[in-house]
């Protein structure tokens, strides 16, 4: 498959639990659906355009992360106020935000349907150029995206492998040595045309904090690059 790397990073990010209505929680790293929605600003995909997007793309495009700042996460308070009432007594309310996230993500080309928004995604983020400014989840949390490599996802493989982003938690760890914190996210992988995730599609990963790896054993995918060759958990 074809595949490439690229690290988004910012001051800020939040991507929304679902559960979390009252005072959101984040994810502690980027969500499929939110990377998705990434592309189609940096393309400038209008909104209605996008709703037919997302099940495309949700279904078309691997992707994996790997941090490489540690998790960091800061409560912020707001108050709420209404449009129609904005100088009445607002609502407090509180936000969880990512502090300072940069993360390494690989995203490949599962699906030939969508090799022409794969290449023009792979030149706006190689020759930094952006329609709408993308964004770490909110849009007061502005990302910037740096181009990282291009390569090759090999066949899926199934054994041991040592990497250093998230794997799935049906993975069976092989050095999970407690020297270092290990992290339980549940993610959305597909968004319907009403830009809704879908639960039944959220996976359970697992991943090192930064700047660990882990060895554990089950289906993986082989990145080949002109600088170097690691092994990918892709969803």
């Amino acid at each position: 498959m074809k595949g490439f790397q690229f690290i988004i990073e910012g001051h800020w990010g939040h991507f929304k639990k679902p559960e979390t209505n009252n005072n959101p929680l984040s994810h502690d790293l980027i969500t499929k659906t939110a990377l998705i929605g990434l592309i189609g600003a940096v393309l400038g995909i209008e909104r209605e355009e996008m709703k037919r997007k997302f099940p495309q793309l949700s279904e078309d495009l691997l992707y994996g992360v790997q941090l490489l700042h540690p998790v960091k996460k800061i409560s912020w308070g707001f108050t709420s106020r209404t449009a129609i009432s904005p100088t009445s007594q607002g609502t407090p309310k509180y936000f969880e935000f990512l502090k300072d996230p940069k993360f390494l993500v690989s995203i490949a080309l599962k699906d030939e349907r969508s090799n022409s928004i794969f290449e023009e995604f792979k030149h706006f983020t190689k020759d930094e150029l952006a329609v709408y400014p993308p964004v770490l989840g909110w849009h007061n949390c502005p990302a910037n995206l740096k181009w990282e490599s291009d390569g090759e996802f090999s066949e899926l493989k199934n054994g041991d492998f040592e990497t250093y982003g998230f794997v799935l938690a049906e993975h069976t760890p092989r050095n999970f040595s407690g020297q270092f914190r290990i992290g339980f996210d549940k993610m959305p992988t597909f968004q319907n045309d009403d830009f809704w995730n879908l639960p039944e599609r959220y996976k359970n990963v697992i991943y090192p904090d930064y700047p660990y790896s882990i060895i554990v054993h089950g289906e993986y995918y082989e990145y080949n690059s002109a600088q170097k060759v690691e092994k990918w958990c892709l969803i």
